[in-house]
């Protein structure tokens, strides 16, 4: 409970980026922000990602792969999902239905649900102007998913470069626009 109301439930998805290795920074902003934490990592994020400590953090084992047929789920469902540092490879799948992972199955689904969800790429200069990354992002914003990115929000950064701009990854921003897409009496509208 938290200001009278149960915590709402918030999926992280960190995808394999050098920005993931920080993703415990959104962790607590969004506990401080009320939030009861998941964590999800793609495959290729969960090399990035302290899985032990971000579930002693979050209090949640952290999930990478679909669980078996028949095992409970470990998690409980969320209410919002804020997937960053997103890839040029998960936006592009994500953007054509491809649910081949745990957390491209996640947001596939969460759309169907109606789920507000929030993405912040984190990326090259070189993979970012790549059209088709581009189009998708226009494409996930079409259905209402809001994408932040540009040159004014994520600084995009010469290849091979990313570990050097880490700490300059917004992760707040994320929050900013949940706390506009969501009610703030504790209902989930």
């Amino acid at each position: 409970m938290i200001g009278g109301y149960p915590a709402r439930v918030l999926y992280v998805v960190a995808c394999g980026s050098p920005a993931a290795r920080k993703v415990g920074v959104l962790v607590d902003l969004a506990r401080a922000d009320g939030w009861d934490v998941c964590v999800v990592t793609t495959p290729d994020g969960g090399k990035f990602v302290d899985t032990a400590a971000l579930a002693a953090q979050t209090g949640h084992p952290v999930r990478t792969d679909y669980k078996n047929p028949g095992d409970a789920d470990v998690l409980p469902p969320p209410d919002a999902i804020v997937v960053a540092p997103a890839t040029v490879n998960t936006i592009n799948k994500w953007a054509a239905g491809i649910a081949d992972t745990l957390a491209l199955g996640l947001l596939v689904e969460a759309y169907g649900k109606g789920l507000p969800i929030v993405a912040m790429p984190y990326t090259n200069k070189a993979m970012a102007a790549h059209p088709v990354f581009r189009e998708n992002i226009e494409r996930l914003r079409s259905w209402g998913v809001s994408v932040l990115f540009g040159d004014d929000v994520v600084e995009l950064h010469p290849p091979g470069t990313g570990d050097r701009y880490v700490d300059r990854f917004p992760w707040a921003l994320t929050l900013d626009v949940l706390r506009v897409r969501l009610p703030t009496d504790g209902s989930l509208a």
